[in-house]
């Protein structure tokens, strides 16, 4: 983690001497000299900790301080001074200082400072970390359609029961795996997901079962599979449907008989897990077309679960939105600005072929490009990235067919792979495309993920 000072001093001869030493120490700083200067660059470098002078020409040390904690309450700092007193001490302490140090400045206080102070940081980063982890992992919504998902899910995660997740795209069957995992006994082991689709054929069986050293070209050491990994936990096979019919026969024996053999290897190994697949196809039309097999799907489908698509409950929108808003300004320290009822209203009238991905997607979108202190429903019709804001919206920009046929392709093509989650088998397995080539149009028009 990048560790941020901030010196605030008008004498340039103690702001020297404390970026030498911070620096020394491994910390990023940043200098001001005056009280205004130090407000602007805090909110530019946002620091960790602010070493503050009391007396300063123009907006003295003590405004500063109040300045700084209306903005942030959480800001500390650190007010220093080369004419200490007992009241000014008291003063800055009453007005949410984090310490008071007295000039001329001693090292080794400083160190043990600046020890104290990240430690703190250390810990109330880790705990972020783990309240957006939570966070990300909710399941959001109090609609019938959601609450009829909750109740199968609190009623299924408690058993051992293998669970079919199916649902569009983008729509939170991740999130359910995830939920029934943790309110399962399995908590405290392991969740090891594999996106079937996402995995070359030739490589799937490896990646479940794991490989033997030299029992391939390219495999240089043993490894363990994501069936022994998840050993005692939750194994969630995403896209399901589209694993290969060689790690579809592996997989049926290992759910029938609870062993798994890694290529090249003489003995199975015995794993206790749980497995929940999930898929956006219908499993049933693959078993038709000698897609899927259907022993292996009535092993999966002990209990079934559908994930409504986000169109299904559009009264959970606002719900939505609000939690994404929060999450986003948590995470990356964006300004929470309040979105408008009509720009609500706006997002909750659209249709979401991407589902809640999609929504999270355009509510950072909006939070991080509009132009007010507040979110409009104008920002929602210029950046939500729907149709009428693509290249035919001004035909007239463009010099030629080509131009346009370019610009066309591009933006349609960015749009199915992030419907898809930018899963490139299975964008160009609905586009009826081969996969290569469409590797080929990412990396022609520099696509990446948002």
């Amino acid at each position: 983690m990048a560790r941020r000072v901030l010196v605030v001093d008008d004498e340039r001869g103690v702001r020297d001497a404390l970026r030498q030493v911070l620096e020394y120490e491994g910390i990023d700083v940043e200098v001001a000299e005056s009280g205004a200067g130090a407000l602007k660059a805090y909110e530019l470098f946002h620091p960790h900790l602010v070493f503050l002078d009391v007396k300063m020409a123009g907006m003295d040390g003590l405004e500063t301080l109040r300045e700084l904690r209306a903005r942030n309450p959480q800001a500390r700092v650190v007010m220093i001074s080369g004419h200490g007193t007992i009241e000014t001490a008291v003063e800055a302490t009453q007005r949410g200082a984090f310490d008071f140090l007295e000039k001329p400045l001693d090292t080794d206080r400083i160190l043990l400072l600046l020890r104290h102070v990240f430690e703190q940081v250390e810990l109330e980063s880790e705990n972020e970390r783990l309240r957006a982890s939570i966070g990300r992992y909710e399941i959001v919504g109090r609609s019938a359609a959601v609450a009829q998902v909750l109740a199968l899910v609190e009623r299924v995660a408690p058993t051992n029961a293998r669970v079919l997740i199916t649902g569009e795209n983008g729509s939170g069957k991740e999130l359910v795996a995830r939920a029934i995992h943790n309110q399962s006994a399995r908590a405290a082991k392991p969740f090891v997901e594999v996106n079937c689709a996402a995995i070359p054929g030739e490589l799937i069986e490896s990646e479940l079962f794991g490989h033997m050293k030299g029992s391939f070209t390219g495999a240089f050491a043993d490894r363990a599979g994501k069936f022994e990994q998840a050993d005692g936990g939750t194994l969630f096979l995403d896209e399901v449907g589209d694993m290969s019919a060689a790690a579809q026969a592996k997989v049926l024996r290992a759910l029938e008989e609870g062993v798994v053999t890694r290529i090249g290897a003489a003995k199975p190994i015995t794993v206790d897990v749980r497995v929940i697949a999930a898929t956006n196809k219908a499993l049933a039309e693959e078993i038709g077309a000698g897609r899927f097999r259907d022993d292996l799907y009535y092993r999966l489908n002990v209990v079934p679960i559908e994930v409504p698509p986000l169109r299904a409950r559009r009264d959970d929108i606002p719900l939505l939105i609000e939690h994404f808003a929060s999450q986003m300004a948590r995470r990356e320290g964006v300004r929470l600005r309040p979105i408008a009822p009509e720009a609500v209203e706006a997002l909750r009238a659209r249709d979401w072929p991407g589902n809640v991905r999609e929504l999270r997607n355009t509510v950072e979108r909006l939070l991080i490009l509009a132009a007010g202190d507040e979110v409009r429903a104008a920002d929602v019709e210029r950046l939500s990235g729907h149709a009428h804001e693509g290249p035919v919206a001004d035909p007239g920009r463009w010099d030629t067919y080509e131009e346009f046929k370019t610009s066309a392709e591009r933006a349609f093509l960015e749009a199915k792979l992030e419907e898809n989650n930018w899963n490139v088998s299975e964008t160009a397995r609905k586009l009826e495309m081969p996969r290569s080539n469409l590797y080929k149009k990412i990396e022609r028009y520099g696509l990446q993920r948002r």
